[in-house]
């Protein structure tokens, strides 16, 4: 576990506060509330964010749309994005909404249910390249030949400013927050979530997690370089991030307080307790918050904690296997971290 800090970074508390006020209402004020019996099997006081009850199963129509009001008829041609499927289906959502067309590029092996999702808002969809960032490179390459315009989520500082207003809705809590645990991939959930929660709660620490096969965004908030890695091999889909974006990067940078690592062993744990503790089915990456309370026991012990639950998307055969994969207990396998492994 490694701590950071630097200057105060691009997102506009204005903005996040516009979107709060602009976004479809499908996705704003979702539930947010004091998980007992699973705040108890962590040894926190819990507060969880639903995000998964809207038509995308995710967080990602908040950026999405409020990108979309703040083209204001700059884009007449078609929006080209690359996705694992989430940010795809926002992004199909809000341009269906508006009358844009969308193209949306995802990974030849990516998720069959949010593919399907993608297609039923409208979008055309490509399946090019191994993994998200190869999938990203031909959406560039696409966009460019064709005059569409390329939207890269994390890029944009208007996809955050609208995932912020996550953000503005937990700083509504009575209580402020010792700590926010944020799901990590490209970035714009985190850096949204802190720019709004920590101009509510300035005390509040907000730590990223990203999966330990993917953990190209720890490295880069760690160094300040954005380098690709070899490969993102991870469960959670939603955060295999191997080529970090720059300017997610330095947003990061400027408002994580922590970032730590997680197992895949520990964000499929986290699927089932949410699943038993709050009748969630919620996917691996939508679930790191919780992973990090498993993964680092008596870190956060006694805290009162916030996390947003932030997918809903798994595929049926995976959801059978890992909720009836049942260990006698967590075992806390090793933990690797931006900075190494601990034991």
């Amino acid at each position: 576990m490694v701590s950071h800090t630097a200057q105060p970074n691009r997102l506009r508390l204005e903005h996040i506060e516009e979107a709060a006020r602009v976004i479809d209402p499908v996705f704003r004020d979702t539930p947010q509330f004091l998980a007992e019996s699973l705040g108890a099997e962590l040894g926190v006081r819990l507060v969880c964010k639903v995000e998964t009850a809207n038509p995308l199963r995710s967080f990602k129509g908040r950026g999405a749309d409020y990108f979309v009001h703040r083209l204001r008829g700059a884009a007449a041609g078609p929006l080209v994005c690359a996705s694992a499927g989430n940010f795809g289906q926002g992004l199909a959502y809000a341009g269906r909404r508006r009358g844009l067309r969308v193209e949306v590029f995802a990974a030849e092996g990516a998720s069959e249910s949010k593919v399907e999702q993608m297609l039923r808002f409208g979008a055309r969809v490509h399946l090019v390249g191994r993994d998200f960032d190869e999938a990203k490179a031909a959406a560039r390459a696409y966009a460019a030949r064709s005059g569409a315009r390329f939207v890269e989520d994390g890029a944009d500082a208007a996809i955050a400013e609208g995932a912020g207003t996550i953000g503005l809705e937990l700083g509504r809590w009575p209580e402020a927050f010792d700590a926010a645990l944020v799901p990590l991939g490209n970035g714009a959930l985190l850096a949204g979530v802190a720019r709004a929660l920590k101009a509510r709660r300035p005390g509040v620490r907000v730590v990223g997690v990203c999966a330990a096969g993917a953990p190209a965004m720890a490295h880069a908030w760690q160094t300040g370089e954005p380098r690709a890695a070899a490969r993102a091999e991870t469960v959670a889909d939603g955060i295999a991030v191997r080529v970090p974006v720059p300017e997610a990067v330095d947003d990061v940078r400027a408002l994580a307080d922590e970032v730590v690592l997680v197992e895949d062993d520990a964000l499929v744990a986290a699927t089932r307790l949410a699943f038993d503790h709050l009748g969630l089915l919620v996917e691996p990456a939508g679930v790191a918050g919780l992973a990090a309370l498993l993964a680092y026991p008596g870190r956060f012990a006694g805290a009162l904690v916030a996390t947003p639950l932030c997918g809903g998307h798994v595929a049926p055969a995976l959801a059978r296997r890992w909720l009836s994969e049942r260990p006698p207990a967590w075992a806390g396998r090793a933990r690797v971290e931006a900075g190494g492994v601990r034991p």
